[in-house]
C-alpha cells in the first residue's frame, strides 16, 4: 500500500511515541529508534511500509525474561482472529505483555475475546493510533511521573507509616497511567515544579 506523505507522517509519529513509551517502561530499545527522524523511518521500513512490519519486541532492562510485544494492525477493523493471532504469538514466544496499536476501536467480539484471553500470565493493552500521535508525558502541563519499584513502595509506606490505600489515587485509565502500563496496586511518584520549593513531590496509588 502506498501512503500519502500525511499518512506516512502519522504512522511515523505513532511509532516514535510507542518507542518512547516502551523505553519509559524500562524496556530496551535501540538508541537509533529513539533518535529516529522521519527520513530514518522511511529508510528502515520503506515508503510502502506495512503496519504489520513495525512490530516491536523488547526485554526489560532489569529482568530480561520480562518481555513485551507491540503489534500494529494493518486492518482498519481488528477482528477476533487478529486478536487471537497476536495472543498466540505472545504465548509461543513466552512473552507476557503485549500492546496492540489499532486504527479504530475494537469490534465487540474482538473486545470480548481480549477479555477472555487476558490472564495473569499474558496481558494485552489496546491503544488507538490517534492516542499516540503525541507523547502525553511531553506535554508542558503534565508533571514528571516515576513508577516506584516494590522496594521503593515499601520504604515509602514505612517512612510515612501509612497504608497504600491511604495515598491519593490515580486511575488505571488515566492517560499517563496507561502510557506507563501501570497496574493496580502500584505507586507512582509525581514531581511538579514549585515556585517556592523548587519542586513538589506527591504519590499516587493505582486503582
Amino acid at each position: 500500500m502506498v501512503f500519502s506523505e500525511e499518512e506516512l507522517t502519522k504512522i511515523f509519529r505513532v511509532y516514535k511515541t510507542v518507542v518512547q513509551m516502551i523505553n519509559d517502561r524500562n524496556y530496551v530499545v535501540p538508541d537509533s529508534d529513539l533518535t529516529m527522524s522521519k527520513q530514518d523511518f522511511k529508510s528502515k521500513f520503506g515508503e510502502h511500509v506495512k503496519r504489520e512490519d513495525l512490530v516491536i519486541k523488547a526485554s526489560n532492562r532489569v529482568k530480561s525474561s520480562d518481555q513485551i510485544y507491540v503489534f500494529f494492525c494493518d486492518d482498519a477493523k481488528v477482528s477476533v482472529k487478529v486478536v487471537r493471532s497476536f495472543f498466540n504469538r505472545m504465548a509461543d514466544d513466552k512473552v507476557g505483555r503485549g500492546i496492540i496499536v489499532c486504527q479504530t476501536q475494537l469490534t465487540g467480539p474482538a473486545r470480548n475475546a481480549l477479555s477472555e484471553i487476558s490472564s495473569s500470565k499474558h496481558q494485552l493493552e489496546i491503544f488507538l493510533e490517534e492516542e499516540l500521535l503525541v507523547n502525553v508525558t511531553h506535554h508542558e502541563l503534565v508533571p514528571e511521573h516515576q513508577v516506584l519499584t516494590d522496594n521503593e513502595k515499601k520504604a515509602l509506606l514505612q517512612k510515612y507509616t501509612v497504608k497504600e490505600t491511604q495515598l491519593p489515587r490515580i486511575l488505571m485509565t488515566d492517560p499517563v497511567a496507561r502510557y506507563f502500563g501501570l497496574k493496580r496496586g502500584q505507586v507512582v511518584r509525581i514531581i511538579r515544579k514549585s515556585e517556592t520549593a523548587g519542586r513538589y513531590v506527591t504519590y499516587r496509588f493505582v486503582v
